[in-house]
């Protein structure tokens, strides 16, 4: 449907005819000078016929670029047809650790061993995709925490956004209270049964300014629901100077504080040894009932203004070459 913002801008199309109309030359009486040669030799000339027809021509561009450039300002847009959008679901806020010790190499992925990030970003970037209908957003954290992707629902961009990740980019540490208090401030403006956080490391929080646990009870009161996940292999074997040694990879991750803060919040506690653990978490999470939200449409609107102003120009420049032959005619 096509639609003008400033129809008014319409009324000025008589301008000019006003103008021309207050501004007419007035009538002045003088004696003629008679030449009688010069007079017949006048009538008998082409060239007040060209003259004529010139100046209509010139008359009538400069008519149509004045409407156009009416037209312009008026500012017509096409506005199409309604688009609904989702009207379910969650406003969901993804904390992921990308400290340095996210680069230990003990998890399989397809046949291949990887650091831990690879594998979440695996996992992590397939849920994300999943998710229509819910606003996503991003949050990296390291010896610090900070906002990748707020809230949207262009699920496509986020996902890329999470594979340019680079391990220790925000630190070596692991700020989990930090992460937790920014998800907190990002979410506590949405609706109500809407706020999710879910929160991936593989370490104890060691970095930050706030407490894992107080952040928990900040984020308890403004209704965020937080699942923690603790990401990591239990065993792993290395080959030393005395022979196969069994390790435990995973000995720093402090899952009595993950339990906790999940509890305190209505979560839940993962526990992602690989990444098929790690998947049939996210499978699990996948299943959460969406929220229904108001209904939502949007009109999508496109400008025209562009196109009478381009032919303004065109009928100016076609003008002003009609007018230069003219004088050099």
């Amino acid at each position: 449907m096509l639609e003008l913002i400033w129809p008014w801008a319409l009324a000025m199309a008589p301008l000019p005819l006003l103008y021309r109309w207050l501004r007419k030359p007035a009538q002045v009486q003088m004696r003629a000078l008679r030449a009688p040669l010069l007079a017949s030799a006048a009538a008998g000339s082409r060239s007040t016929a060209s003259s004529s027809w010139r100046k209509s021509l010139l008359l009538g561009l400069l008519a149509i670029i004045w409407l156009c450039t009416l037209l312009a300002l008026a500012r017509p847009v096409w506005i199409g047809e309604p688009v609904a959008l989702p009207t379910s679901g969650r406003d969901i806020l993804l904390a992921v650790d990308i400290s340095g010790s996210m680069e230990r190499e003990d998890m399989q992925l397809r046949g291949n061993t990887v650091n831990r990030l690879i594998a979440v970003k695996a996992v992590v970037g397939d849920f994300v995709t999943q998710r229509e209908g819910d606003r996503l957003g991003l949050i990296l954290f390291g010896e610090r925490a900070y906002l990748q992707t707020p809230l949207t629902f262009d699920r496509k961009t986020m996902q890329t956004l999470l594979y340019e990740a680079q391990l220790g980019f925000a630190g070596n540490g692991t700020a989990i209270g930090d992460a937790i208090g920014l998800s907190v401030k990002r979410l506590q403006d949405r609706p109500e049964n809407h706020r999710v956080l879910i929160l991936l490391t593989d370490g104890a929080n060691n970095a930050g300014e706030l407490d894992p646990l107080q952040a928990a009870e900040l984020a308890r009161r403004v209704g965020v629901k937080i699942y923690t996940i603790g990401v990591g292999a239990e065993t792993q074997e290395t080959w030393g100077l005395f022979g196969n040694r069994v390790t435990n990879p995973s000995a720093d991750l402090d899952e009595k504080t993950l339990g906790e803060i999940a509890a305190t919040t209505g979560g839940k506690y993962f526990r992602a040894r690989n990444p098929e653990e790690l998947q049939a978490i996210y499978d699990e999470l996948n299943r959460l009932e969406p929220v229904e939200q108001d209904a939502e449409t949007i009109r999508p609107v496109a400008t025209l203004y562009h196109w009478p102003l381009a032919l303004a120009f065109m009928l100016s420049m076609a003008t002003a070459l009609l007018n230069g032959r003219r004088s050099y005619g």
